[in-house]
């Protein structure tokens, strides 16, 4: 048996035992392709104007205090994110994990946005990792998710090598590059496979391989050591948080330093005079540094984000973190995140997304219709 027979083979029976999950992880992957979108449609009743153009938006300060004095008269806030633009809710959470949607003008508690589409949307998420299990079953559906993946991830290797025209000549590039007019069966079947299999073969290529590294320590351990990072790859690229989990438990501050939010907002907002959306974070521990995430993009944007560390008695900036000073590996994982959505090239990087994921579909359809030809019909049925 030839080598190109011998691969032939093994791809075909890796695509027909991936198939189920292959096509589950595409259905789910074309209908979470705007999911953000999507959920800030889902929360336009929660944008509001103000009710004279002159009002500025409230404090931080001031906003806070109403919602926990109403909302949680014994909640702590742990982290409140604010939009540029003040018609859009700030988002609280507080320690107990619960968290509120509340108008900036107005102070009022507009809901916890958990929205039926935000709902089906996570239902849709769920099954997209995991089969939508529950409890101990969700590792068995992590595995066979994560394993199917991989199988993808061959297939894929395999399926350009498969592809690649053993002629030269140009008729034999056009019919493996272009759709073909006035086939039936197989043959449409074959060429619908191949073509959609080679314009999205990139796409997919970083979609399933950052879900290896999702999916996979080894996996995302490989891309540090092509990156030249140093060991442990598992090492927080948050040090702060890294010192934190280390630190002995320290007992809490009976007089803990009052910090104006509202300055550290304006601070770190000229620090980064085009940022788009701010997240203070407040540490439990009252030693530790109150961190404010700055993001200039979308917010699926690595490459558009930073940290602001600010000493909690004083309120002076004292560091800056997060993505502009990761190693070139967390960097690579943090654009692989993001890569396999899309998301980090905005609308047009999701729509790429989308439509490979819709062309899995079709190479899915396509790849078990010629397998069931060649098992169980005869090649010339339609």
């Amino acid at each position: 048996m030839s080598l190109r027979r011998a691969i032939f083979w093994v791809h075909l029976a890796v695509g027909v035992a991936a198939s189920v999950v292959i096509l589950m992880l595409a259905v789910t992957g074309v209908i979470l392709t705007y999911e953000a979108q999507l959920d800030r449609w889902a929360l336009r009743g929660y944008r509001a104007d103000p009710p004279d153009p002159d009002v500025a938006p409230l404090g931080v300060d001031k906003l806070l205090a109403g919602v926990v004095t109403r909302e949680h008269p014994a909640g702590l806030v742990t982290s409140v994110a604010l939009q540029r633009d003040p018609r859009e809710p700030a988002v609280v959470e507080l320690d107990d994990g619960t968290t509120f949607h509340v108008d900036r003008f107005t102070g009022e508690s507009l809901g916890d946005g958990d929205t039926r589409t935000r709902r089906f949307l996570q239902s849709v998420l769920y099954w997209h990792r995991w089969f939508a299990l529950e409890g101990e079953q969700r590792i068995i559906g992590r595995t066979i998710v994560a394993t199917a993946n991989l199988g993808f991830l061959f297939l894929l290797v395999s399926g350009i090598y498969l592809w690649w025209p053993s002629a030269g000549s140009r008729a034999a590039w056009r019919n493996a590059l272009w759709f073909r007019g006035g086939l039936g069966g197989r043959a449409r079947d074959f060429n619908w496979h191949n073509v959609i299999g080679f314009w999205s073969a990139v796409p997919l290529a970083i979609i399933v391989f950052s879900g290896a590294t999702i999916s996979y320590q080894w996996a995302a351990d490989f891309v540090h050591r092509l990156a030249g990072d140093t060991p442990p790859f598992q090492a927080s690229p948050r040090p702060w948080e890294s010192a934190a989990q280390g630190d002995p438990p320290v007992a809490p501050d009976p007089a803990p330093p009052r910090l104006e939010l509202q300055a550290l907002a304006r601070k770190a907002g000229a620090e980064t005079p085009d940022w788009r959306a701010l997240t203070i974070d407040l540490p439990a521990s009252v030693h530790a540094p109150v961190v404010v995430a700055v993001d200039r993009g979308t917010g699926r944007q690595p490459s558009r984000s930073e940290d602001l560390l600010f000493d909690r008695a004083t309120g002076e900036l004292v560091a800056r973190a997060g993505y502009p000073t990761f190693s070139r590996g967390f960097k690579i994982r943090r654009w692989l995140r993001f890569a396999h959505t899309g998301e980090v090239y905005g609308v047009i990087g999701q729509s790429i997304a989308g439509i490979a994921s819709l062309g899995v579909v079709v190479m899915v359809w396509t790849g078990l219709a010629m397998s069931w030809r060649r098992f169980f019909g005869s090649a010339g049925r339609t």
